[in-house]
């Protein structure tokens, strides 16, 4: 469904020197440095995979986005979706994709949410039939009856949000393009939207992209992660595997039968878990135990911050 091949994007960026002089000098010849948003990235993306693409601010992920999704054009390498150059084939390509964003909405702030959904449908020329099937299903989906006939400005933060997704794939997008979707919302919120997401890929096979810092979508919504930095890919692999990957040490904590506790760390890249796991019970008399692991964020945050060789 997507293949990016050896893309690079380049900005260039005006140096200027402090003082009057300098400022003047900079009006009629200029200095330019060159800034490597993204530096040759590769990867393809199958037809309904939900595929996590994150990064830490300024790692290009924006940039990156925004080439796969028609905005801009890349320097060098070649991108090709569903058939489309997206750059330059934006009109016929923008039909077969949605894009949620979290801070930006697509709605009309002063319409009843419903009929910014019914200027959608004209903008996409949704079939009739197609459009209310798939209205009715959505409105279903994310409990939005009570409030679909509201002004989009009365409505809160969660509510909005459900509405920009339906707004997103309302016309049936092959491709869903999400940047940060759960941002702000309470835990209630984001739960009902990430089922929803789950939903549509299983039943419809959309294919899907996140941009997001919050891990937990990644883990619950995600079969793949992809992590870029300073414009280059540095992971590309399952959820699961990274946490095998770069997960060097788990903690062991144990209720004994006398009602003590005990905790026991150990690293995993020095002796198995079947080894601990006999040495204990041989020593202790255990009645309950759980086995800890670092969570994603740390793993992702060791990882932004060198920590993890990746």
């Amino acid at each position: 469904m997507i293949e990016v091949k050896n893309v690079k994007k380049y900005y260039k960026i005006a140096e200027r020197e402090k003082g009057i002089i300098a400022s003047f000098k900079h009006l009629f010849s200029r200095k330019y440095k060159v800034k490597k948003a993204v530096d040759d990235i590769s990867f393809s993306i199958k037809e309904g995979e939900i595929v996590g693409f994150i990064g830490p601010n300024g790692a290009g992920k924006s940039t990156t986005i925004k080439m796969l999704s028609g905005i801009l054009y890349p320097d060098a390498g070649e991108v090709m979706i569903d058939g489309f150059i997206p750059y330059k084939q934006r009109k016929e390509y923008v039909k077969n994709i949605g894009v949620v964003f979290g801070q930006k909405s697509q709605l009309n702030w002063d319409l009843p949410l419903i009929e910014s959904f019914e200027l959608l449908k004209y903008i996409y020329k949704i079939p009739e039939e197609k459009y209310q099937k798939n209205l009715k299903k959505f409105t279903e989906l994310l409990d939005m009856q009570e409030f679909i006939n509201q002004p989009v400005r009365q409505l809160s933060l969660g509510q909005r949000m459900r509405g920009d997704i339906v707004a997103a794939l309302l016309h049936s997008p092959k491709i869903v393009f999400f940047d940060e979707p759960t941002i702000g919302l309470d835990v209630v919120a984001k739960e009902k939207i990430r089922n929803f997401i789950r939903y549509m890929n299983e039943t419809e096979k959309t294919t899907m992209i996140f941009t997001t810092h919050d891990m937990q979508d990644i883990e619950k919504v995600c079969n793949r992660l992809i992590i870029i930095d300073k414009g280059t890919k540095i992971y590309d692999g399952g959820v699961e595997e990274i946490k095998n990957k770069y997960v060097s040490s788990k903690n062991i904590q144990m209720l004994l039968e006398d009602g003590t506790k005990e905790n026991y760390a150990f690293n995993v890249n020095e002796v198995s878990m079947n080894v601990v796991m006999e040495k204990l019970f041989s020593r202790f008399s255990i009645k309950d135990i759980s086995i800890q692991e670092p969570e994603i964020d740390e793993i992702i945050r060791d990882i932004y911050e060198g920590g993890i060789s990746a």
